[in-house]
This record gives structure tokens, C-alpha cells and sequence, in this order.
């Protein structure tokens, strides 16, 4: 395609010594005046606008009108200008687009021709050796790609997208606006200052609109911004898809909504909103339609009032004003687009000399004395501009470049003759110098552009009021790049006027979750639309919006409304509560029964009862008992590692004490009967010191286990989670559990034992038979120690500490009660019994009597009788 285009242009190009000859002409009129160096501009004066689904009508636009000729005022002022470009004059060619990518295109093989003018010369003007175009990006891509591959230089003042900076694909494109890459930065920061998290987007159908709203989203994701839907729009579109847009806005929940569109293109989309009276949205602007005059009307104010957005900085160019009220159709009747202005200014139709005039009744004939020096129409003001000052900037722009390429030095510099003659001057030179230009105007304003032909960006923030029945741009704010794309932002927030009422609008998918909540993503939906899911147990959300709930620490919990961590209620087995109370006062009373019990025995030790109950080894299974009571004291409390280590073996070594005392009465009762047998010497063989040994071992081996025990593992204080989450249960972990299932099978052991023997010994005579009271007691001590296994297991908390202590406490009292409480019944309510004839009595032992020998080495025979008495006084006595 290039090498048509290039064999078209060469063709039309073509000239021969008598002059140019023309293959082909576009007709399409232009502004023009001829120069040394030719200067071309494309702008969209006129533009389309629809009518109905098949018919167009040109509106003239009064802004971009002000375009064009602020660019004839910069080149008459660089003409008259001494310092820049001496005694060389540049001439101009500006054609109208229609912002149309296709008229665009048009116009710039137009002006790459050079030939359109020559029937107005008698000689080829000079090529344009630099072209100022185009307001829109489309227009800008196709003009610069067009004219990219001969070198041309094109500098745009309104072309903002961001793909135009790619120096691959347009070498030598330059503009004075900066590209939409920081404009959607600038558009991005606006929506963070804000706050707002759910809004839409309305894009203009072109390379400007899609790449601006890509960018901005890109932006505003990085601050978990949702774009809700985005809309498109185009001049072209028919009514019916501007409506379907509307509909869009209706049905969404968005009350932020930016259009980042061109104001031709959105035009039609605003008079449709404003009919359908949508109110209560706040529009954000790109610098691409938020000064525009044509949007700015009281009309369009009742849907978009309080609009914000950025637009370049604005600048006062007070020499040309006096140029614009100049502009008068009867000074050249033949001038393009004068008589359309004219009619919109002064509100008639110039009657002008040798021009055709379309006879029309409904509109008013000029007198020919109108003027425009005492206007007040906002075209001739100057005081603000920004665009039109962007094709100002370009103009000069191109005049430093052409006078540094002529002159070979800066403007300033003292002037020489030219290094270059003016037919020499090609469009890739003017390229090569434009990227290296860089100037301080008469304004102050610094002018260049950076390695992809870009400004520095920098903008002011706009605001719409209504002042005195007119909209108005207040500037409220700034904001300026730094060079490594840091931006810094300043708005007057409280002098903002806001459409949706006097504080900031909100717009969100879904309300900011409350404390004590978490965001939970709707499947399907952006990330800005959520559910509010309440924190789980033991995890919190402290602030609005979390995103996860924060666990507690473990000695913490959360409270109802999960928004703060509380400690956990440590839970143990006290003293002062109800069911410590309860035991402490059942381990004392046990505890005072023993010492009761005791001193009873200490004080009838002379009787039968007590004589025939071993008086030592009753004592000691007293004291003995005695300890196992008061155990259960050191359960209660705060656990420590003192308590812990106390607790576990005070209980091991005191029951192994006892159950050894116990074993060892068993083994007297039994040994003692069984001695009455003639010829039995077991009773002699079992006398105290046996008694004490079978003891004091017995209880040695669960001391050692206890000190092994102590000395590896040993128990420790120890906080469980497990049984319930508002609270903590400090408890007593035994360390090893094989020791501590040795302390408790060793007495296990001892007990079996004494059973085993007891129940041997359990048809002795009914007299006083403690074997039988031995063996009761034994049962109910294993019986409540095989109970307190899966009791033990299954209680909860605290109920586990008082499992055992009630475990220790059953065992004891069975002990005490079995054992002790037959002889303190005879001693207090039967002392009749407590006699040697009743505890004496053995007869049913023995159902025969039988003869015994005579002593070994006495020749008189023995009687049995005293024998037998002996042998039961021995028993008594043991």
C-alpha cells in the first residue's frame, strides 16, 4: 500500500519545466497564504452530525475554528518577529477533516501534493515542510502513518492516545498535549483521592477512546478500582445505539461515570441523558471535552453539573484577541469558512460582492456595518486557553526548528547569512531537528519534547459551576509529573461542587463491610462486589473492609461482634468455688476421721479389738490414709510445675504406703490363722521386722519410680485448647505416661494382690474376721479405680482433676469405713464384744481337737487345751 501511495504522490508531484501538471484534485478548500517555507494544519472545523439513520448534516464548531486561526496569528507574529526567521516568511495550508479518519487521510495527501493552490499562482508553491494535525487519534494514526515513511514532520495539539508514542511506528510524530498514559495516571489518582471504587465508563469507538479506557483501567486496578461496564459512542452511531447506551446507565448501580471521549463523539450520548432526566451521577472528563463550549450550557448543566476532570494548563495570548475580532467576510469574500463564523457571531448572512448566496427567508441578511470589537462571546477570550494554545506552542515549535536547520544556531544567537538554502530544506531534517528543540517562549513557558516526541505532562483540575446562569470552568487543582512518572495532586476538595449534593458522592458494588466481617468474593462479579462474611470463632476484623479476619493469638479469643481479641477464661479447679469448696471440706473431714481413728486406737491399743487389729500396722495404714486425704488438696488451684510434680507423686508414693499397710495386714490375718494348724511355723517366721521389710519395699519401689520419673519427664503445667474455644484449661500434663501408668499400675498391682489374699482368707471364723473386711474394701477400691478409667477420659475441663480427686477420695473412705469402722463400732457401741472371749473365740477353726506331743525333750505329755490358748494368745499379740 505505501508504494501506491508513494507512486501517487510522485505522480501528482510531477512537474516539468513549463510548470505543475495536475492528475487529480480532492477540491476541498482550504486556508491558505503562500511563504518561503510552507507550513500545512489539519483541523476538523467542520464535523458531522446525525440527523436520522441516513442523513448527515456539517455543523460548524466555533473552538476548533479558534484553532486555525490562532495558528495564522502564530506565523503573521513569527513573520513580524526579527529574531526568528529573518528576512524568510512562512506561508500556511490548512485543510478541514471533518474528524473523519478518512478526510483526515484526505487532507494530508492533499497538502503532501503541494498542488492543490497552484491554480491560484502562476508557479508550484513550496512543499509543506511540516504539518500541525490532527485534534482526534484516529485521525492523527492514519495521517501519521501515511506520512511517517517520507520523513514528515506532524505535531498534534490534541491527539493524546498513548500509541502514538511508539517511535517504531511514527518516527516523526511530535505533539504539544500530553500522551494518555499519564492522563489515565491523572484520571486514576483522581478516582484514589476520591475514593471511589464502582464506577463506569463511556469510551469514544476509536483508537483514543479504547486505548484511553485500557489505560485507565490498568490504572485503576492497581487500587482495587471496578470498572462496571464500559460504553461506546461515536458521532456515527445511529439515535438507537445512543439509546441503548442510556439504557446501560439506567440499569447499573454506578454513581461515578467517566467519558473518555471526544466531544463530538459524546454530544449526542449528553442530549439523550438530559432527556431522560438521569440525574444524580457525578461524570468525570478526560481534556477532551470538559472546556468544550458546546457541552458547557445551563441545558446540559441539570445531568452533568459538578463535573470534574483535567485539561492542559491554561495560558493568556492577549495580542489575539485584537486578530480575532479582525475577522471580517467582506476583507476576503473567498476566504473558507468566514461566512459560516459570521453567521454564528453576529447572527446574519453577509451579502457579499460576486459570491452566490443560497436564497433562504428564514435567515437574517446582514447591513454590512455589523462588527465583532465589542463581543463578549467566549471565543474572544483569551485569558484561558489551552488547546489553542497547544496549536500557538506547535506553530513555534516549528519556526525554532526550521531556524536552527536555516541558520545553524539557535534563535538568540547573533544572525548570520543562512548555512542552507530554503529549496533544500527536506521534512526529515526539520524531524531531526524538532527532536532536539527546546526553548523558553514569551510566555515563560518551557517548549520540547522528550525521546517519543511527548510534552512534559502537567494538569489542572476542572470543575463545573454555575455562575450567574453560566457554566463555568473553575480550576480547583493541579497536578504535574515528575520525570520518573511520580505525580503530585492538589485539589481545593471543599470548593468542589458536587452534582450529587454537597460531600463527596460514593459509589460502590457493595457497602464496606463492617467490623467483624470479611470480604468474600461474588463468583462471576469484579472484585469490587462482595458479601460480607461474619469472622469465624477465634479470628477478627478490627477495621472496616477487611479482606481475611486475623486469627487471635492462642491465648486469646474473639469476642461476639469479632472485632477484638479477648483473653480466653482460664479454666481450672479452685478453691473458692462451689465444687472445690466441696472437696476440700470431704479431704479434710476424711483427713480428721484418719487422726479421730487414730487417737482411738492410741487410746484402746490395750484392748482386745485393737491388740487383735496389729496396733503398728493400723496406725501406719492410718497415717497412711491420713495422706491420702489431704493429696486431693494439692489438685486444687493454679497447676504449677511444683503443684504438678507434688500432686502426681504424693499420690503415687502415699497409696503405694498405704495399700503396702494393707497388704501387710493381709498377709498377718492370713498367716496368723493359718498358724493355729499344728505344726505351722509361718506365724513364728512373720513376726514385726518381716512386717516393716514387706512395707517399707514395697513402698521404695514406687518411691524410685517417682524419683525416675521426676528425673526424666516429669510433669509440667500445661494449657489445652481442646475443650472448649472460649477458654483455656490448665491442667497438669503428666510429662512421661509410661511413668505415670507405672505409678498407677504398681499400686494396681499391690491392690490385685491384696484382694487375692484377702478373698483366701474370707471363711476364717465370723468372730473377727478381717479378712472378709480386707477384701470388701479391696473390691471397692479396684472397683472405683476400674470406674475412674473411662470417668477420667470422658470428663471435661476441670471435671478431669475432679474425677480423680473424687477417684482418691472414694478409695480412701472405702479403706477407712471397711477397715476401721467394725472395731470403732465394737469399741463405742459394742464394748461388750471387745473381749477375748468374742475376739478370741477360735473353735470353728479347728473341728476336732486332736493331742499334741509333748514338747521335744519333756517325757510328760502336753495339754492341748493350754496349747491352743497359747497359740490364739500369740495371734492376738502379733
Amino acid at each position: 500500500m505505501q508504494r501506491g501511495i508513494l507512486l501517487f504522490l510522485c505522480v501528482l508531484n510531477t512537474s516539468t519545466v513549463s510548470g505543475c501538471e495536475l492528475f487529480g484534485r480532492f477540491d476541498m478548500p482550504s486556508l491558505f497564504k503562500e511563504g518561503d517555507i510552507m507550513i500545512g494544519g489539519i483541523f476538523p472545523i467542520l464535523f458531522k452530525q446525525i440527523l436520522s439513520t441516513s442523513t448527515f448534516d456539517k455543523e460548524f464548531d466555533l473552538r476548533i475554528y479558534r484553532w486555525t486561526q490562532a495558528m495564522i496569528f502564530a506565523i503573521e507574529e513569527i513573520n513580524n518577529d526579527p529574531a526568528l526567521l529573518p528576512n524568510i516568511s512562512l506561508g500556511y495550508r490548512i485543510l478541514n477533516s471533518c474528524a473523519s479518519p478518512t478526510n483526515a487521510l484526505r487532507a494530508a495527501l492533499t497538502l503532501a501534493s503541494g498542488a492543490e493552490e497552484a491554480k491560484a499562482t502562476s508557479h508550484c508553491p513550496p512543499a509543506i515542510s511540516a504539518l500541525i494535525a490532527e485534534s482526534g487519534s484516529s485521525q492523527s494514526i492514519a495521517v501519521a502513518g501515511i506520512l511517517g515513511p517520507f520523513h514528515m514532520p506532524i505535531i498534534s495539539y490534541f491527539s493524546t492516545c498513548a500509541c502514538l508514542s511508539d517511535r517504531t511506528k511514527y518516527p516523526t510524530f511530535f505533539r504539544t498535549i500530553p500522551s494518555d498514559y499519564f492522563q489515565a495516571k491523572a484520571l486514576a489518582a483522581l478516582v484514589k483521592h476520591f475514593g471511589w471504587q464502582w464506577i463506569g465508563a463511556i469510551q469514544s469507538d476509536n483508537d483514543y477512546g479504547r486505548n484511553g479506557i485500557l489505560a485507565f483501567k490498568e490504572e485503576v486496578e492497581k487500587f482495587g478500582v471496578c470498572v462496571a461496564f464500559v460504553a461506546s459512542v461515536l458521532r456515527t452511531y445511529t439515535r438507537d445505539e445512543f439509546l441503548e447506551v442510556v439504557e446501560i446507565i439506567k440499569q447499573s448501580s454506578v454513581k461515578v461515570i467517566l467519558a473518555f471521549s471526544v466531544d463530538g463523539d459524546f454530544y449526542p450520548l449528553m442530549q439523550e441523558i438530559v432527556n431522560h432526566n438521569i440525574t444524580g451521577i457525578q461524570w468525570i472528563s478526560c481534556v477532551a471535552w470538559i472546556t468544550s463550549s458546546r457541552t458547557s450550557t445551563p441545558e446540559m448543566y441539570r445531568s452533568f453539573g459538578g463535573t470534574v476532570g483535567f485539561v492542559m494548563q491554561k495560558m493568556a495570548i492577549p495580542k489575539l484577541k485584537p486578530f480575532l475580532t479582525s475577522i471580517n467576510p467582506y476583507t476576503d469574500p473567498n476566504a473558507p469558512f468566514v461566512r459560516d463564523f459570521w453567521e454564528i457571531m453576529v447572527g446574519c448572512t453577509p451579502v457579499l460582492p460576486g459570491v452566490h448566496a443560497v436564497t433562504d427567508d428564514t435567515k437574517k441578511r446582514c447591513t454590512g456595518n455589523e462588527t465583532l470589537m465589542n463581543s463578549e462571546d467566549d471565543f474572544f477570550n483569551v485569558t484561558q486557553l489551552r488547546v489553542t494554545y497547544n496549536v500557538y506552542k506547535a506553530v513555534y515549535a516549528i519556526a525554532h526548528a526550521l531556524h536552527q536547520l536555516v541558520f545553524c544556531q539557535p534563535v538568540g544567537a547573533q544572525t548570520v547569512n543562512p548555512c542552507l538554502n530554503l529549496t533544500d530544506i527536506q521534512p526529515k531534517e526539520v524531524s531531526k531537528i524538532l527532536q532536539r528543540v527546546n526553548f523558553t517562549n514569551q510566555f515563560g513557558d518551557e517548549v520540547f519534547f522528550d525521546e517519543n516526541g511527548d510534552p512534559p505532562a502537567s494538569y489542572d483540575v476542572i470543575n463545573w459551576q454555575l455562575i450567574n446562569g453560566k457554566v463555568q470552568h473553575v480550576t480547583l487543582g493541579h497536578l504535574s509529573f515528575a520525570a520518573n512518572g511520580d505525580y503530585k495532586l492538589s485539589i481545593e476538595d471543599e470548593k468542589i461542587v458536587w452534582r450529587t449534593g454537597k460531600t463527596v458522592p460514593t459509589s460502590v458494588c457493595s457497602n464496606v463491610c463492617p467490623v467483624g466481617t470479611r470480604k468474600a468474593q461474588i463468583q462471576g462479579k469484579p472484585i469490587c462486589c462482595f458479601d460480607c462474611v461474619p469472622c469465624a470463632d477465634g479470628t477478627i476484623a478490627n477495621s472496616t473492609g477487611a479482606a481475611d479476619c486475623t486469627p487471635c493469638p492462642k491465648e486469646y479469643w474473639s469476642n461476639d461482634r469479632k472485632d477484638e481479641c479477648i483473653p480466653r477464661t482460664i479454666e481450672f479447679l479452685k478453691y473458692h468455688e462451689p465444687m472445690g469448696i466441696a472437696l476440700t471440706l470431704v479431704s479434710l473431714l476424711g483427713a480428721s476421721l484418719s487422726l479421730a481413728t487414730m487417737v482411738v486406737f492410741i487410746n484402746y491399743r490395750e484392748t482386745p479389738v485393737i491388740k487383735a487389729s496389729n496396733f503398728e500396722l493400723s496406725s501406719l495404714l492410718l497415717f497412711s490414709l491420713f495422706l491420702c486425704f489431704l493429696c486431693p488438696l494439692t489438685f486444687l488451684g493454679r497447676p504449677t510445675v511444683w503443684t504438678c510434680m507434688l500432686r502426681h507423686t504424693a499420690f503415687g508414693v502415699t497409696f503405694a504406703l498405704c495399700i503396702s499397710c494393707v497388704l501387710g495386714k493381709t498377709i498377718v490375718v492370713v498367716t496368723a490363722f493359718k498358724a493355729t494348724f499344728p505344726g505351722n511355723k509361718i506365724a513364728g517366721k512373720f513376726g514385726h521386722a518381716q512386717q516393716r521389710i514387706i512395707i517399707c519395699s514395697c513402698t521404695l519401689i514406687q518411691i524410685v519410680i517417682c524419683i525416675l520419673w521426676l528425673t526424666l519427664n516429669p510433669p509440667y503445667s500445661h494449657m489445652l485448647f481442646t475443650y472448649s474455644n472460649k477458654m483455656i484449661v490448665l491442667e497438669c500434663n503428666t510429662g512421661s505416661q509410661a511413668a505415670f501408668y507405672a505409678v498407677l499400675g504398681y499400686i494396681g498391682i499391690l491392690a490385685i494382690i491384696c484382694l487375692i489374699l484377702a478373698f483366701m482368707a474370707r471363711k476364717l471364723p465370723d468372730n473377727f474376721n478381717e479378712a472378709k473386711l480386707i477384701t470388701f474394701s479391696m473390691l471397692i477400691f479396684c472397683a472405683v479405680w476400674i470406674t475412674f478409667v473411662p470417668a477420667y477420659i470422658s470428663s471435661p475441663g476441670k471435671f478431669t482433676v475432679a474425677v480423680e480427686i473424687f477417684a482418691i477420695l472414694s478409695s480412701a473412705f472405702g479403706l477407712l469405713i471397711c477397715i476401721f469402722g467394725p472395731k470403732c463400732y465394737i469399741i463405742f457401741l459394742k464394748p461388750e464384744k471387745n473381749t477375748k472371749k468374742h475376739t478370741g473365740d477360735l473353735s470353728r477353726v479347728y473341728p476336732a481337737s486332736r493331742p499334741m506331743t509333748a514338747a521335744i525333750g519333756s517325757s510328760t505329755p502336753r495339754d492341748p487345751g493350754k496349747d491352743k490358748r497359747k497359740r490364739m494368745d500369740a495371734w492376738i499379740t502379733v
